[in-house]
């Protein structure tokens, strides 16, 4: 059953206006400090989840971002600060790109948080999604073979540093360590100084695909997975092939175990008010992500269409009430949230995760309100009762 609830925040700053009729995503500019205000924001978000019981908040890695969408570009060093205005809520790299690193970096970067957050540090990967940032890092994004090829030879090296108290590493992309002399002798293994203190390291990629070859990646590595859209048309695919192959290799998970599913949601005192509440963010949301690919089902046509003010309807762009209708958006009472969410346990009997997100670009007072909603109406209703913790005492 559900019982750990999450939230993936990518850092997104109040910005002054939000929809279709609104500046034009690639118009946006903000000032140093506007830009700034993430750190604030992400505190804010940080401490209403610790209060009400949350597990895990999922901080996403990103640069360059003067539009204001995505603006933190440390989260390791975030999650320290966290860990550190917090109780018990844990802090989760959602995700570190893989490719804008040297493995051995991340490594003991994530190490060092591991150690001075006392474990509550989340390791997680992905491959990437701007050209803007991981081809200005040096590494490949738009040949996604070999995006792919250099992603998992990097996180091949991570656990090699992680599991083992010194390795060596011969890949087509790194040698490790260097062949060189080094105090009287040759170098032919190295440690990481340190290494994590929670073994093994728990580890969490996105799952946007039914993609055997990546599912049998993580599954070879133990690393769980994060699955966004909660219709069964978008999430139903990815959910069965990771049971399926993790299951040929001789585990025995039941479906949906293993993974988080993600929803945008926005929670109100009638749906109406909620789906009004939540449109101008929806249209911020589909302006940011139509060009990169993440909006399912958008045309080209459509693409050009909402990287300008209005005329949305005329085009066909995809509306609100369309996702909604798929379960991928989520727009209601506390009380339709926890209808909605039972339905995924009668679906997944194996999922303990749920990531709730609410919209790309919700301000934060109204943020943070969204997610005490959840605490204090929804995850009450997923928790054990005191018979049933009596006897699994």
């Amino acid at each position: 059953m559900i019982n750990k609830f999450m939230t993936v925040y990518a850092g997104h700053i109040d910005i002054p206006d939000h929809g279709q009729n609104a500046t034009p995503a690639n118009d946006r500019r903000y000032s140093n400090d506007q830009l700034a205000s993430v750190f604030d924001k992400t505190e804010a978000i940080a401490k209403v989840m610790d209060e009400c019981g949350y597990d895990t908040l999922w901080l996403a890695e990103h640069h360059f971002q003067h539009e204001g969408y995505e603006c933190l570009p440390n989260i390791l060093m975030c999650a320290v600060h966290v860990a550190h205005v917090t109780k018990k809520l844990r802090i989760g790299c959602g995700f570190n790109i893989a490719p804008m690193w040297h493995p051995l970096r991340l490594a003991e970067d994530y190490a060092t948080a591991d150690i001075l957050t006392k474990g509550r540090t989340v390791f997680g990967v992905g491959r990437g999604y701007h050209t803007r940032e991981v081809e200005t890092f040096g590494a490949p994004m738009l040949d996604q073979d070999a995006n792919r090829e250099l992603f998992e030879e990097q996180v091949e090296i991570c656990f090699k540093a992680f599991n083992n108290e010194s390795f060596s590493h011969e890949g087509k992309h790194y040698t490790i360590p260097a062949r060189v002399p080094y105090r009287g002798y040759d170098l032919k293994e190295l440690s990481l100084v340190p290494r994590p203190v929670k073994l093994p390291v728990e580890c969490w990629q996105p799952v946007v695909s039914a993609s055997r070859r990546g599912i049998e990646f993580m599954v070879k590595h133990g690393i769980s997975g994060m699955v966004g859209g909660g219709a069964a048309t978008m999430a139903e695919g990815p959910i069965q092939t990771y049971q399926q192959v993790a299951n040929a290799t001789g585990k025995n998970l039941k479906l949906g175990e293993g993974l988080a599913l993600g929803v945008s949601f926005y929670l109100a005192k009638t749906r109406e008010q909620a789906i009004r509440e939540m449109l101008p963010y929806y249209e911020e949301h589909v302006k940011m992500f139509a060009p990169l690919g993440f909006v399912p089902g958008i045309t080209t046509a459509q693409i050009e269409a909402v990287a300008k003010r209005g005329g949305w309807a005329a085009a066909g762009v995809p509306t609100l009430d369309h996702y909604l209708k798929l379960g991928s958006w989520f727009a209601g009472t506390p009380d339709d949230l926890v209808a909605h969410l039972k339905s995924f346990e009668e679906r997944y009997p194996g999922m303990q995760h749920i990531n709730l997100s609410p919209p790309l670009t919700t301000p934060k007072d109204r943020i943070v309100e969204q997610y005490r909603m959840v605490g204090e109406l929804v995850m009450p209703h997923f928790r054990p009762r005191p018979a049933v913790q009596a006897a699994a005492q």
